[in-house]
């Protein structure tokens, strides 16, 4: 299971400039808009100190993380859920993204051009959510009309089909015509269920991206706070029961061009940071998600698999195989922090923490596993 990450923004907030430094695969970056115009993909390793750790205890000839899809969307403009700026094109884009990471700028540099001629992040937040809202509504439009026909016909199953469709569209509709994302509707599973063929773009989960100056991220590291760019952008992901991750594009640019492990630790200490703006954001992505990780370990290989919260233990072995759902017997299961106490899978066994599950089993995050099957 990928995480498919989508990077949208206003032009010039940075998005490229970001995408190439998490997934190192350079994305041309301008100041000028619209110079992405076909959306750049990278396939991203997500950082996981445990899967090393796994590694110096296992030493496997192979050692795989798990993978995540950031997806460079050229940046929307106002009006572009009408067509501007090639709206309708990249908007299409966006579409196809499991979760939206909003890149807003929360730095001033008169050298850099805004779309706007200001650094305004509640503006550009307000801009890029209304497109989406507004380009779900003409979505929204469409199927109404289709419900609306289907409730002409006789069947009664195809008419209960369109009444549910219709309950959810008026909840939704009300909302995007607010600027409002889709998100935040109550539905019930089934009008849920009913109108995921919409795709709509405002509900997919969404998180922030502050894009800084490496002043204010030294400030930040140091424990003296950030600036008031920041402050609202926080504010609207609070409001909005989303997360704001804090990036600064030039630092992440330089501390992808390091190739040594060592030395990207040692460059990160010095700003003392835990992590990269790759590793925020991508735990961010993941908890909004409802995703989580557990290992499969071994001297052949050690693995991460990426899987969601209350998944059972056939389902993750569905994310190995088909196979290993489908003819699945048994899981032996431990934990990462029992491996890393005991040293080893015997002396596991011998504490009484190495575990038989079967079907019902709800896996857990760092859990490491071994599955038995039989198709």
């Amino acid at each position: 299971m990928a995480l498919n990450c989508g990077i949208v923004g206003l032009p010039n907030v940075g998005k490229s400039t970001i995408f190439s430094a998490l997934s190192s695969a350079p994305a041309e970056a301008a100041n000028y808009p619209f110079c992405t115009i076909n959306p750049n993909v990278g396939i991203v390793d997500v950082p996981d100190p445990r899967l090393s750790e796994l590694s110096s205890l296992f030493k496997p000839e192979r050692t795989i993380p798990a993978a995540v899809e950031f997806v460079d969307i050229a940046g929307l403009v106002k009006g572009a859920s009408k067509g501007e700026g090639l709206g309708n094109q990249f908007l299409s884009h966006i579409r196809e993204v499991g979760v939206i990471a909003q890149v807003v700028r929360c730095f001033d540099d008169p050298d850099i051009i805004h779309v706007s001629n200001k650094v305004d992040p509640d503006s550009d937040m307000e801009t890029i959510n209304v497109e989406l809202a507004l380009a779900d509504l003409d979505t929204l439009t469409k199927r109404r009309e289709r419900a609306e026909r289907a409730l002409k016909v006789q069947a009664k199953g195809e008419q209960k089909s369109a009444e549910t469709v219709l309950s959810a569209l008026n909840k939704i509709g009300p909302l995007l015509e607010d600027g409002k994302p889709a998100r935040q509707a109550d539905l019930s599973d089934d009008e849920r269920a009913a109108v995921y063929d919409c795709h709509f773009i405002s509900a997919k989960p969404q998180l922030y991206v502050c894009n800084v100056d490496e002043e204010t991220m030294k400030a930040i590291s140091a424990g003296k706070g950030g600036n008031n760019y920041i402050d609202k952008v926080k504010a609207r992901a609070a409001a909005e029961n989303s997360e704001a991750v804090i990036i600064c594009g030039k630092f992440e640019a330089e501390l992808a061009d390091i190739d040594d492990p060592a030395d990207k630790l040692a460059f990160l200490e010095e700003l003392g940071l835990a992590e990269s703006g790759l590793g925020a954001l991508v735990h961010a992505a993941y908890r909004l998600l409802g995703l989580q990780t557990f290992f499969t370990a071994g001297t052949d290989e050690c693995r991460a698999w990426t899987f969601r919260i209350g998944d059972t233990a056939p389902k993750a072995a569905g994310v190995i195989h088909t196979d290993f759902e489908k003819g699945f017997i048994k899981a032996e299961v431990y934990s990462y922090e029992d491996i890393v106490k005991y040293g080893a899978e015997a002396k596991i066994k011998e504490a009484g923490k190495y575990r038989i599950e079967g079907k019902e089993y709800i896996v857990r995050d760092g859990d490491v596993m071994f599955f038995k099957f039989n198709v």
